[in-house]
């Protein structure tokens, strides 16, 4: 049986050393997400709003070869510190496409991070993507550390 496109999913992890909460601050803080958020190849800072409660929305406007790639959605769930989830949208995702992160603190001051997202309109979307949440980790520990 084939696997509908809709069933496509993938898991990122990273384990940055910086402590559970300030890393998990850092993706509701527009100043923090405006560091990280931002595509393979691009220095250039994303513009972010957001408000950051369950059921509030975020908008990240990220550029890359002189283009604007929006991006949005609705926060879903908001576990202090623990776990966050929302939905994700994006030319490159589908409507009902869902992250969730799950952030650990397996030794004081170092976080694990798992990202998982579900619903691709491809498998080259979904490549695309782990390329892109791999990207933005790497930013992410740039920015803490």
């Amino acid at each position: 049986m084939m696997e509908t496109m809709t069933e496509l999913e993938l898991t990122v992890t990273r384990t940055i050393p910086a402590p559970r909460q300030k890393v998990f601050d850092a993706w509701l803080s527009p100043s923090m997400m405006e560091k990280f958020m931002r595509p393979p190849g691009s220095g250039q800072p994303a513009r972010v709003s957001n408000d950051p409660v369950k059921g509030g929305r975020f908008s990240i406007v990220m550029a890359f070869d002189g283009k604007e790639i929006p991006h949005a959605g609705t926060y879903l769930e908001i576990d202090p510190h623990s776990h966050l989830a929302f939905t994700w949208e994006s030319p490159h995702s589908l409507d009902d496409s869902v992250v969730s992160i799950d952030f650990a603190e397996p030794e004081p001051g170092v976080t694990e991070i798992t990202l998982h997202q579900v619903k691709f309109i491809s498998e080259g979307a979904r490549d695309d993507h782990i390329e892109g949440w791999t990207m933005i980790l790497d930013c992410l520990e740039q920015s803490i550390g």
